[in-house]
């Protein structure tokens, strides 16, 4: 990946760690790409207070509008 594609590459996923705080109401998220299994992880401060229900109805919409191309993103309460 040339220089350019990664920086637009990781500013794409920091807009959506962006969107994923702000509609989780949190200032506190990190990001981890497993490559090897094309797995984005995201943890967000406060997950752990939201049923699965109602995090996939909140984070749902923005996934799918995603147009980053990995196999799986997976959400995870901030360690």
């Amino acid at each position: 990946m040339e220089h350019d594609d990664l920086t637009r590459f990781e500013s794409d996923i920091e807009e959506l760690v962006s969107t994923l705080k702000q509609v989780f109401e949190t200032d506190k998220a990190r990001w981890f790409l497993h490559e090897p299994s094309d797995t984005l992880y995201v943890e967000i401060g406060g997950l752990d207070e939201y049923e699965e229900s109602e995090i996939e109805s909140i984070a749902g919409p923005i996934l799918e509008e995603l147009d980053l191309d990995f196999e799986e993103i997976i959400l995870m309460p901030l360690a």
